[in-house]
């Protein structure tokens, strides 16, 4: 796959130009994953082996789980080796490019090794947690000539392209301020207070975890960097905040009173891929959303400040009734709105709807189809980018370090400035300077 930027670098020689594709070669990349989890069962693996088999050959899958490791290598059908030993890995099947799934909190381990031992890397976000690690990695971008890939997939849903295109189109003017309020329900929501997520130390509170995905498309679409962040959070609803609880819900003496009760032995690829391996490292997927450890917020709520001048006004909440946001950009000419439920819908519709309101005259309904594949319709055309050789990007589309950088730097300002109570600046927490006008590779 072609790229049209340099090696992207760290401190002010940071190039933000670098597509996240693939370099082109003659023979099949070859491919390893760290990680073995769900995200890489269900959207690394066998669905790249199979969709882009004359580009990609997978040659080793590695995890510190070994039950779970064979389980995977199974399931999707590899017969590549395995390997619980990252640098064996790595020296012995010597891949193009590493696939980075594991817990977010090591990611940089990885990400950074990956790239010494001579890969280009794929990583899930975020690309970490906290800014110390973030600036070794885009170091070790710049000292090793290798590239890393972060994987935003929203940014390829129909949805949010449109979006996109209608505010390069000038249609409201310039953009002035926005509102974005993201709503998990108590599904989805709950879930990242069963799993590792519920752990900051883990995966840096879902200001970074989650968010992460919403920054990024923010800095996409405005266009701009981020320069200041000032936010609140509180855990209110989840751990602590109710009379009873147990370890994990399977065994739960509570199970007939409690509302967040999940039942994992209704999922088969949950109980083969987590329940039969927890002999091995103590991995509990259906923990207790009361557990008294969790120490994240499940309420939040920030003010993003942008080079360029817009203002953002930001929440999430982990706990609606429903799931879905709201956006709506306000600009010089007019306002941009849209109102998307991913689950429970009052009404089955194919398509997705933007609103357009000139001032002084009418509002305009544009229906977007929905997407095909996972994440709005998004995984496809990722993946696309990536393997296929797709170099066409009329949209910026792909994410380069950089993106990765800025969209995990708004949610470790906004968790610091949690704890602190002030503003923070992101051109103090590592060496990326934001920009009024963002760079993009021509494609």
């Amino acid at each position: 796959m072609a790229t049209t930027g340099s090696a992207v670098a760290g401190a002010l020689l940071l190039d933000p130009l670098s597509l996240a594709a693939l370099p082109i070669a003659d023979k099949k990349k070859r491919v390893a994953i760290v990680g073995t989890g769900v995200r890489a069962l269900g959207m690394w693996s066998k669905d790249v082996a199979s969709a882009y088999r004359d580009k990609v050959e997978f040659v080793g899958l590695c995890d510190i789980n070994p039950g779970r490791l064979e389980y995977v290598k199974k399931a999707i059908g590899f017969t590549c080796p395995t390997f619980t030993d990252f640098e064996k890995m790595m020296k012995e099947t010597k891949p193009d490019t590493l696939v980075v799934t594991t817990v977010d909190s090591t990611h940089h381990e990885f990400i950074i090794r990956g790239m010494e031992l001579g890969a280009d890397i794929i990583t899930e976000k975020p690309m970490t947690t906290d800014e110390t690690k973030c600036e070794a990695i885009l170091a070790a971008e710049k000292r090793t000539n290798k590239k890393v890939i972060v994987t935003f997939n929203y940014r390829y849903s129909p949805h949010r392209a449109k979006i996109y295109e209608l505010l390069r189109s000038g249609v409201i003017g310039d953009i002035t301020s926005v509102d974005f309020h993201w709503y998990l329900d108590t599904s989805h929501g709950a879930d990242y207070f069963r799993r590792w997520h519920r752990l900051k130390e883990k995966g840096g509170t879902l200001w970074v975890h989650k968010a992460t995905h919403h920054f990024d498309l923010l800095n996409w679409w405005i266009e701009s960097d981020p320069s200041e962040v000032y936010a609140t959070g509180a855990l209110e609803f989840y751990g602590k905040n109710n009379s009873f609880r147990h370890t994990h819900c399977r065994p739960c003496p509570h199970k007939d009173k409690c509302k967040f009760y999940f039942d994992m032995t209704k999922n088969k690829t949950l109980m083969e891929l987590y329940a039969d391996h927890e002999k091995h490292d103590g991995y509990l997927r259906d923990g207790c959303v009361w557990k008294e450890d969790i120490n994240i917020y499940d309420k939040m709520a920030a003010t993003i400040k942008y080079a360029n001048g817009v203002n953002v006004s930001y929440s999430l909440t982990t706990y609606s009734p429903y799931e879905g946001y709201r956006i709506a950009f306000n600009g010089t000419k007019g306002r941009i709105d849209a109102w998307v439920e991913e689950s429970n819908p009052i009404e089955e519709k194919p398509f997705d709807e933007i609103v357009v309101t000139k001032n002084f005259s009418t509002r305009e309904f544009i229906r977007v189809p929905q997407g095909t594949s996972g994440h709005g319709g998004g995984d496809k055309l990722l993946k696309d980018k990536i393997f296929a050789g797709v170099t066409h990007d009329p949209l910026h589309q792909a994410a380069s370090v950089r993106d990765g950088a800025l969209s995990i730097l708004v949610g470790i300002a906004a968790r610091k400035s949690c704890e602190t109570g002030v503003p923070i600046k992101i051109g103090d927490l590592t060496s990326i300077k934001p920009e009024v006008k963002r760079r993009f590779a021509e494609g």
